[in-house]
């Protein structure tokens, strides 16, 4: 999105600076990384093309800064190599082309480089000077509820720290997968938490790596079991860094989406992932939301306003690849006989075209009420047909499985009147394929 360091940049229509870019890589820069040399790089819709340096007043005063507008203060985190995160370009694009805001993004690569314990050493000074960029925007005519701080990893807690400093009078901080290393035991004013702004909230997709895996916000969303996520895996041991780094940046990608495309990412508060997949938490009535929160630049999630949430931890599943968002459905079965053993079911639930499927696998044991929460990647379709097999192994053929009912239905449950679907009285001895019709 940027020009490189000396070209000439078009601003207020007229040809008249330079295009700001972030710093280049170099070994001279890694040495001095005790010298944070942070930039402030500021992109509007009136030059969104081309970032203006805005690291002083004077800065301020010939840049296209505008106090009317909310402003967005973008942070990464810590970066191995040296080099400018692909994402950001992307980042600021969408929230300029969503909102007309002012975009201010921060690089720090200088003492965000190499060891990650210096860029966490650095964190404090870091604070200091987005905090100082803050008051001088203050005073160029911004109020402190119309900042909104959007902090990557290390950087999440760097947010945490300046609107600590404001005593959590800013408006918005979000934090997208927090690092956990050195922060897991943190206090809350050495981290991230819910009284640094008016609304926090926090996105974790790498909580057993690179992310911290407590909440830290008001609203915490874990995409799917805020671990693995879908389309990261590990093929060997050289890909194992690639994976990780894959969950850990989904956060990232998923946020950007949500930002450019208009499906909906909504999430189910519940107290475990466990309790959620298994049907525990298929509304969204939960101590004083009535909502879904939803990630995305709507006021407190989609939450009124008036709700003061703390910590409350809410899942949903995701696709793998963008836009991210997929249908929830409960499935739920009522079993009659089902024999001696504990048996292996496998269900998969196709779409219209039968080209969009679901699957879901299932330990049949003494129980005789199931319930399950899957996804479907196909937002447009509905599920029309069901296959289900038993899985039997070589040494013993499973017996057959008589399913009294077999439900199910779109979530959330409290937010719209859903037909469920439904299969009455099914006998399955090894594979059965039948139209799920209204119940």
């Amino acid at each position: 999105m940027e020009q490189a360091v000396g070209e000439s940049g078009i601003v207020n229509g007229n040809i008249s600076q330079n295009c700001s870019e972030f710093q280049s890589y170099s070994w001279r820069n890694i040495l001095r990384r005790s010298e944070l040399n942070v930039q402030f790089m500021l992109l509007t819709r009136r030059n969104a093309e081309c970032a203006q340096f805005i690291n002083d007043g004077n800065d301020i005063e010939n840049s296209n800064f505008n106090g009317s507008l909310p402003t967005k203060i973008i942070m990464h985190g810590f970066r191995l190599t040296g080099s400018k995160p692909s994402w950001i370009d992307d980042m600021a694009k969408e929230l300029i082309n969503a909102m007309d805001v002012n975009v201010v993004i921060v690089d720090w690569i200088v003492g965000a480089t190499a060891l990650y314990s210096s860029a966490v050493d650095n964190l404090d000074n870091l604070g200091e000077e987005v905090g100082t960029l803050i008051q001088s925007l203050i005073i160029h005519g911004s109020t402190r509820e119309s900042f909104h701080l959007i902090g990557i990893s290390l950087g999440a807690h760097v947010a945490g720290y300046v609107g600590h400093a404001f005593e959590g009078k800013l408006g918005r901080i979000t934090g997208l997968d927090p690092a956990g290393p050195k922060f897991s035991k943190k206090a809350v004013d050495r981290r991230l938490d819910p009284g640094d702004a008016v609304f926090v909230e926090a996105i974790h997709s790498d909580s057993d790596y690179f992310g911290i895996s407590q909440p830290v916000g008001h609203i915490d969303f874990y995409l799917n079991d805020g671990k693995d996520q879908p389309g990261c895996t590990r093929r060997s041991i050289s890909s194992v860094y690639k994976h990780v780094v894959c969950d850990h940046m989904r956060a990232v990608h998923l946020y950007i989406s949500s930002i450019k495309n208009h499906c909906p990412l909504a999430a189910f508060p519940c107290l475990s992932y466990e309790l959620f997949i298994n049907g525990q938490c298929v509304g969204c009535q939960y101590l004083s939301l009535r909502h879904c929160p939803r990630i995305g630049l709507l006021d407190h999630a989609g939450l009124r306003a008036t709700i003061q949430p703390r910590e409350i931890k809410a899942f949903l599943l995701t696709s793998n690849h963008a836009p991210f968002c997929v249908k929830h459905f409960l499935v739920e079965l009522i079993l009659g006989e089902i024999g001696t053993r504990n048996q292996r079911v496998e269900m998969t639930f196709l779409s219209n075209n039968y080209k969009q499927r679901s699957k879901l696998r299932l330990l049949i044991t003494n129980k005789r009420i199931m319930k399950k929460v899957i996804s479907h990647d196909a937002i447009l379709e509905n599920m029309t047909v069901v296959n289900i097999k038993l899985l039997s192994t070589w040494r013993q053929k499973a017996p057959v499985i008589h399913i009294e009912m077999l439900r199910i239905t779109e979530l959330p449950l409290n937010d719209r009147e859903t037909q469920s679907r439904c299969i009455n009285n099914m006998e399955i001895n090894e594979v059965l394929f039948q139209e799920l019709v209204n119940c």
